[in-house]
């Protein structure tokens, strides 16, 4: 079998400010931006990695997401307990660096792990928390 990570999703409740952090601060290229206001969906990704994504999308855009779930999706959301994802780089500290000077929300500080890797945190616009794992 010939498996690959095409897409992975994370929510967004203000395309603005989350198409600026990924491409602006993350230096990621845009690929898509279609729809509207509120409802759009950015996808971008990593210069030079083509075939990996990330598409931000509105998450309460499905039609079939009662009141009671979109209520629950944004709590979740403002608490950043809603998405994430686990970027890595080779200079931690230098992206950390670039990233903090974006002005991103600071999680965590490059940190060595006590299960062997070094890595910090950060919170997209959306709340969605962001870890990024120094490469050895």
């Amino acid at each position: 079998m010939d498996i690959t990570i095409h897409t992975t999703f994370l929510p967004h409740d203000d395309p603005d400010a989350s198409l600026a952090f990924y491409r602006d601060v993350l230096a990621f290229e845009v690929r898509s931006d279609v729809g509207q206001g509120k409802m759009r969906w950015i996808t971008v990704g990593p210069v030079g990695q083509p075939g990996t994504s990330i598409l931000l999308a509105p998450p309460a855009a499905d039609p079939g997401v009662t009141e009671a779930e979109r209520r629950t999706i944004a709590e979740m959301m403002a608490k950043g307990t809603y998405g994430w994802i686990l970027l890595a780089t080779p200079d931690l500290d230098g992206t950390f660096e670039k990233v903090t000077a974006g002005g991103a929300e600071v999680v965590q500080e490059p940190t060595e792990q006590p299960y062997g890797i070094r890595d910090c945190a950060f919170r997209d616009p959306a709340g969605n928390l962001i870890r990024i794992q120094e490469l050895r």
